[in-house]
């Protein structure tokens, strides 16, 4: 069990924690042990410090490699800021990220890079080949560091609901005390195997990393195409823990699980979405000796609650109570706390609490906003925008979102973005996506464009310009949009006409 009463160290001596001939990576190349980890990090610093300057803004666009799996630590050492890009991201996107970090280095597949375009990468960022950077992780390298816990080490960038992503920045102490959060009420220990399919870009992604070191147990970092490949590496290393997203229980759950295989897995994690119940209790079936934990986050402050797995029985709608190191409190619109049983806004303060948006002044004083009067932590809180209510056994459930933010397959979607690109193509003067309830996804993406165009090379240019994830299963075309009183758009009547 990891103590929750130390200091909290620098990022980069997670390195450290395992014991030194333990395996904290496990891929199909072999093992990388604690030891090599910490070498690896400190080649890899070593060798992105003679390329940038303190504070610069290092970009990772690649497959979970162990390049990729270093990077955090070894940005960290070397007082850069990582700034991790979703593999599925298309060109546009990545264009925007790159543009509005700063980004002096980015470092990607080769694939992957290819499909930039020449002005898609600022002048002052060196854009190079995984295959050129992998020979970083060899040589002389940095000494842990003694980085201010407080110093800015990554921007992981997340769909507004409104525009283009927007860069949420994290402090050392946001990343390190969230993995000892996350091993402690986990129970991780040094023999457990986890196996990493979530995106390295997301905040769970990345912490399957980090709470596994912090336990010093074992990563088996997966690029999976389909639900076999997941059972494959569960037998392959003897995985004991599951992390995903609904979409991906759903496929889990479908699949051919030997008996021997499900028996030593010890728990499933589920976050970027509510659990449906019958999905949970499929799995507590399938994974009999598995605790299923329920959890509940938003990247700006990481996680803020779980569910006791003890608990799912009785309670399996509710999110849980907080985790280590979270003040999570429900808020009336006047800033006073909500009774039991009374609907209110969920309100997260404590040291988990994210630095703000990156070179977004407007929307961060939106959402990081001061504490409620009756907070004990105080400072700066996550006002999150969704709608929860508290039982009197302190219990939370999540009744809604309010703000137009799409979440399907795992993902927090602008529909913005979507209609932006849309416009984009010539094949519509307006658009409107949004999102139907879907049993696999969440949310099943559905847009309505109006004016002249092709449906066909409409789907065609999004399918080019859009990741797979931000798709419209269905296009409907109107010869106009309902409009409010103010003259725009009306989406609550676009959606309930067009759903």
């Amino acid at each position: 069990m990891v103590p929750l009463n130390e200091t909290p160290s620098p990022l980069d001596h997670l390195a450290l924690r395992g014991a030194g001939q333990a395996a904290a990576i496990e891929d199909r190349a072999g093992v990388v042990t604690y030891a090599e980890l910490d070498r690896m990090t400190g080649a890899l610093a070593a060798a992105l410090r003679e390329r940038a300057a303190p504070g610069a803004r290092i970009a990772s666009w690649l497959a979970k490699s162990r390049l990729a799996c270093v990077l955090p630590l070894a940005c960290a050492r070397a007082g850069l800021v990582h700034v991790p890009i979703n593999p599925l991201l298309k060109r546009a996107q990545v264009a925007h990220i790159l543009a509005d970090s700063g980004a002096v280095l980015l470092i990607g597949g080769e694939a992957r890079l290819g499909t930039l375009a020449a002005d898609d990468v600022p002048g002052a960022c060196v854009a190079v080949a995984e295959t050129d950077a992998a020979g970083w992780l060899i040589g002389e390298g940095l000494a842990p560091s003694s980085a201010d816990p407080a110093a800015l080490v990554a921007i992981l960038y997340t769909s507004g609901s409104t525009g283009r992503p927007k860069g949420v920045m994290l402090s050392h102490a946001n990343l390190w005390l969230g993995a000892i959060s996350v091993a402690h009420y986990l129970r991780l220990a040094d023999d457990d195997v986890l196996l990493a399919a979530l995106p390295l870009s997301f905040d769970y992604g990345q912490n399957q990393l980090l709470s596994a070191w912090a336990a010093g147990a074992r990563v088996v970092p997966l690029d999976y195409l389909l639900p076999a490949d997941v059972v494959k590496a569960c037998a392959r290393h003897g995985v004991t823990q599951l992390a995903g997203v609904p979409p991906l229980w759903v496929q889990l759950a479908e699949a051919n699980w030997p008996a021997e295989v499900a028996a030593r897995i010890r728990r499933l994690t589920n976050t970027g979405g509510r659990l449906a119940v019958p999905l949970g209790r499929r799995l507590r079936a399938l994974f009999p000796d598995a605790e299923l934990f329920s959890m509940y986050g938003l990247t700006e402050a990481f996680r803020s609650t779980f569910l006791d797995p003890a608990l799912y029985d009785a309670h399996p709608e509710s999110i849980g109570s907080a985790i280590p190191f979270a003040e999570v409190m429900v808020v009336r619109p006047d800033g006073s706390l909500a009774a039991d049983g009374e609907a209110g806004e969920l309100v997260h303060a404590g040291p988990l609490v994210a630095q703000g948006y990156w070179r977004d002044a407007e929307r961060s004083a939106a959402r990081f906003r001061p504490a409620p009067a009756a907070s004990t932590h105080g400072g700066v809180a996550v006002w999150s925008g969704d709608t929860v209510v508290r039982d009197a056994d302190g219990l939370i459930r999540f009744v809604g979102r309010d703000d137009e933010m799409l979440k399907s397959a795992g993902n927090r979607i602008s529909p913005t973005e979507i209609e932006e690109t849309a416009v984009a193509s010539g094949e519509a003067m307006e658009a409107v996506a949004f999102g139907v309830p879907d049993a696999r996804l969440g949310q099943a993406i559905r847009l309505v464009v109006a004016g002249p165009g092709d449906d066909a090379a409409l789907a065609a240019y999004l399918k080019r310009e859009l990741p797979g994830f931000m798709q419209p299963q269905a296009i409907r075309r109107a010869d106009s949009l309902p409009r409010n009183p103010n003259g725009k758009l009306d989406r609550r009547a676009i959606a309930e006409a067009f759903a």
